[in-house]
C-alpha cells in the first residue's frame, strides 16, 4: 500500500463513503502482516519508496506463493527474484485466481507482476560478456518493475572495444549507466572514463580460478581509478536496478 491509496481511504472516512471499520480492515497490516513464517513488510514502500521484494532462493514454493499473494491482495504487485522455473508455475496458478498476469525474466530468474506500467527517465545497463547477461538482467528486470525506462547493451567488454563506439550517443541520453563485468572487471573504468553520468558497478563471479568467485572484479572495480563508481556486491543486479532508479528518480 502506497501513500496514494492510504490518502485515498482517509480521504474516503472524511466524506463517510468508506466506515471506519472498512478502512480499519484496510490499514490493519501496516506496518506488517504476520504470516508465522514471514512477516511481510506492506510499509517498506512508505517508508523507502521501494516495496519489499521476495528473495526466493531456498524458501520453499508454498511459502514464497503465501507471501506473494499477501502482497497481490494489498498492492496488486510483487517482485520476486533468484525464481525458478517451477516457482514461475506456481505463481502462474496464483496469477490466474486473480485475473492478472507474471512475467518471467527467465534468465535473470526474475518474476514480475504489476510492473509499472509508466516508465521515467533512462537507465542504461551494459554487461561485458553475453556470461553476465544473468546479472545485467536481474538489474533490468528490477530498475523496470520500479518504474524506470530501461535500455540494455550486451557484449561490449574490453577484449573488443570497438564495440562500445555505438554507445556514446546512449550514454548521453541516460541518467544512469549499471555495469556490470566478470573475469578482471575492467568495463566500470572504461566507461566511467566515457561519460559524465552516475555508474554503477556490479562484479559478476563469471571467470577462471584467479577470478575468485567475483572478488577479483569485485577488488577491481573498489579500486577503479575513475572517482565517484559506486560498487554492488557480487552478482547484486537487484540492488543495482534498485539504486539505479532511485537516482534516475530524484
Amino acid at each position: 500500500m502506497d501513500n496514494s491509496k492510504i490518502k485515498k481511504i482517509l480521504k474516503s472516512v472524511k466524506r463517510g463513503t468508506i466506515a471506519v471499520d472498512s478502512a480499519l480492515e484496510s490499514l490493519k497490516h501496516l506496518p506488517y502482516e504476520d504470516l508465522e513464517f514471514a512477516k511481510v513488510d506492506h510499509h517498506r514502500v512508505l517508508r523507502q519508496g521501494i516495496p519489499e521484494v521476495i528473495f526466493a532462493q531456498r524458501k520453499e514454493f508454498k511459502d514464497i506463493t503465501s507471501i506473494a499473494e499477501s502482497m497481490m491482495k494489498k498492492t496488486g504487485r510483487f517482485m520476486i527474484t533468484k525464481a525458478t522455473k517451477n516457482i514461475y508455475k506456481n505463481i502462474n496458478v496464483l496469477c490466474r485466481r486473480y485475473k492478472v498476469s507474471a512475467h518471467f525474466y527467465e534468465r535473470a530468474g526474475v518474476i514480475s507482476v504489476g510492473e509499472a506500467q509508466k516508465k521515467t527517465g533512462l537507465v542504461v545497463v551494459l554487461c561485458a560478456g553475453t556470461s553476465d547477461i544473468p546479472v545485467a538482467g536481474e538489474a533490468e528486470a528490477t530498475a523496470s518493475f520500479l518504474g524506470s525506462k530501461v535500455e540494455t547493451v550486451y557484449d561490449v567488454g574490453v577484449a573488443g572495444l570497438h564495440r562500445l563506439v555505438g554507445t556514446k550517443k546512449l550514454f548521453s541520453r541516460a541518467r544512469i549507466v549499471v555495469v556490470v563485468a566478470g573475469m578482471e572487471g575492467a568495463l566500470p573504468s572504461v566507461i566511467g572514463g566515457m561519460t559524465d553520468k552516475p555508474i554503477i558497478a556490479v562484479p559478476s563471479s563469471v571467470g577462471y580460478g584467479t577470478s575468485l568467485g567475483g572478488l577479483t572484479a569485485l577488488f577491481a572495480m573498489l579500486n577503479s581509478c575513475v572517482p565517484g563508481i559506486a560498487v554492488m556486491n557480487i552478482d547484486n543486479g537487484f540492488g543495482a536496478g534498485v539504486l539505479a532508479h532511485k537516482i534516475n528518480t530524484l
